[in-house]
């Protein structure tokens, strides 16, 4: 048996991205809409940050779960596209070996990240809609705090085997990631030993993780649901309805990309690489873009807020 300590079998220094495989010719125009989604991104999230920050009303538990979950989607964009940009323009593939494990945590760290804050933004609204009287005595400061405490440390904690394992491993002569980024199964099918560890684990965690907030999401607004369709007026339901309306496309935007993505990867052999490729990085990308733009037009204070900046800033 070959030793882990070989020249063989060895943690190599750098590995090589090679982009979308396939669409080679045509990065630099897939680079167009990418750049354009982080602009957006980070544009929209910093502009959330900051009317949340000025307008003291929205100083509530929704907003400081809604600023968290735009922290979260500027680090985790920020984690693969600078990469993949130089990828792009400037042919530049090579990654250090600490540098990628540094990203494919950071990366799957803050995607966990965001399901935690959804499954929080979820109680929120549960408790809005369900217990109004009593949102103000739950959600308090020092709960919010704890919540949001918890939602860090869960992603770190159930993400750090990934790199651990993922440093473990012996790597052979094979360096080459088909891959914007160093996605977690990308990396581990390089390591030259039986990687089912790696790759139970990360069905552990899509399963028992984000399975499991999916099922608190679901279970919260079937009672948010039921308490809506309960009001006496239509437009009572409608307009509570509305409240909830840019939730659930930022979950829907979220959980179907990054179930897909994930399950590709390990079960879609017959997937076209690229195409899986390209949808990996949509799922890191769109709804970092999308959120403040869902959340800046479905809610009214955020929308007010940002039209009064723009009217003071033309008189």
């Amino acid at each position: 048996m070959s030793d882990f300590n070989t020249t063989d079998f060895t943690n190599p220094s750098t590995f090589i991205l090679l982009g979308i495989p396939g669409l080679e010719a045509a990065h630099v125009w897939i680079s167009i809409p990418f750049c354009a989604m982080y602009v957006i991104a980070v544009l929209g999230n910093f502009t959330v940050l900051f009317i949340v920050k000025v307008e003291k009303s929205l100083h509530e538990p929704m907003y400081y779960f809604l600023c968290m979950l735009a922290v979260t989607d500027l680090v985790l964009s920020t984690s693969i596209l600078p990469k993949t940009l130089s990828i792009f323009w400037f042919n530049s593939r090579e990654i250090d070996f600490n540098a990628c494990l540094t990203q494919m945590y950071f990366m799957h760290c803050f995607s966990v990240m965001e399901s935690g804050i959804f499954v929080a933004m979820a109680l929120d609204r549960y408790v809005a809609i369900c217990h109004p009287l009593r949102h103000s005595t739950i959600l308090t400061n020092p709960m919010i705090a704890k919540i949001c405490l918890a939602v860090v440390l869960r992603g770190g904690f159930f993400v750090l085997p990934y790199l651990l394992l993922a440093r473990r491993w012996p790597y052979c002569s094979n360096k080459i990631i088909p891959h914007t980024h160093c996605e977690h199964m990308a990396v581990v099918k390089l390591a030259c030993a039986d990687t089912h560890l790696s790759s139970y684990y990360g069905l552990f965690v899509l399963f028992s993780v984000i399975g499991l907030d999916v099922f608190f999401i679901t279970v919260s607004y079937t009672q948010i649901l039921r308490a809506i369709f309960s009001l006496p007026t239509k437009d009572a339901r409608l307009k509570t309805l509305g409240t909830c309306s840019s939730h659930l496309c930022a979950i829907l935007a979220f959980y179907i990309s990054a179930l897909f993505s994930s399950l590709t990867y390990r079960f879609g052999h017959n997937v076209d690489l690229h195409f899986h490729v390209f949808i990996a990085n949509v799922y890191l990308l769109v709804p970092p873009m999308l959120n403040p733009i869902i959340y800046g037009v479905r809610t009214k204070q955020i929308r007010n807020r940002l039209l009064l900046l723009f009217t003071h800033k033309e008189t």
